[in-house]
């Protein structure tokens, strides 16, 4: 199986290679091999937005596509920064600005609650679509904390950790972040889609497959 990785973001593309780097029989593509439009994200749900990418791109290149959207919610903004996450300072796109904005509206609020969403869809051409939902509890940080990640890493502490995600190895973020509990999710759909396989995951079996 072919699969173009239907983002342009480098860190979500590093991230996504080391999660499926145990896929044996899929081959991934990006944008650098197989160059795709940039997609509007005018969703109001991180599903929306990863269904509007995985439907154009497909449609766009003709091949299989996984795309995601995520981000960040606080529970003392009323859930924001939410889908406008990356953009919740502005444009173009900053992560340090953003995480500067984040603290100063944090700026004395003793509720630091605070969870990363991540919802992936795959899109196959003949119209089969697989969505599956990832998310990591925890609360925002003082200060930004540590050098790795990307986005809001610096500022957010899984629950259980005293370390932000940007102070944790690359091999433990991946093992507890919301993406790796949605890519473990949609791997178990493209296990069962190659060929020889075959499971629950890929009939839509428990009401979370195919539409």
């Amino acid at each position: 199986m072919i699969l173009l990785l239907g983002t342009k973001n480098a860190g979500k593309i590093r991230e996504l290679k080391v999660l499926l780097s145990d896929l044996p029989g899929v081959s991934f593509l990006t944008f650098n091999e197989r160059p795709f439009s940039d997609v509007e994200e005018t969703g109001d749900t991180f599903e929306e937005n990863a269904l509007l990418k995985a439907r154009a791109i497909c449609a766009e290149t003709g091949l299989p596509v996984l795309a995601e959207d995520s981000g960040l919610e606080v529970v003392a903004l009323g859930g924001a920064p939410g889908v406008y996450s990356a953009r919740y300072s502005g444009e173009p796109v900053d992560y340090a600005r953003n995480n500067a904005l984040l603290l100063k509206k944090m700026a004395g609020v003793a509720d630091r609650r605070a969870r990363f969403v991540d919802v992936a869809v795959l899109r196959l051409p003949d119209g089969r679509e697989y969505v599956r939902k990832g998310i990591l509890t925890g609360r925002i940080a003082l200060a930004p904390q540590g050098e790795g990640g990307f986005g809001y890493d610096p500022l957010f502490i899984p629950d259980g950790y005293d370390k932000t995600l940007a102070e944790l190895s690359t091999a433990e973020k991946n093992r507890i972040s919301h993406r790796a509990r949605a890519i473990a999710a949609m791997k178990e759909v493209l296990r069962s889609l190659l060929p020889g396989e075959g499971s629950s995951a890929a009939r839509g079996e428990g009401g979370a497959g195919p539409r």
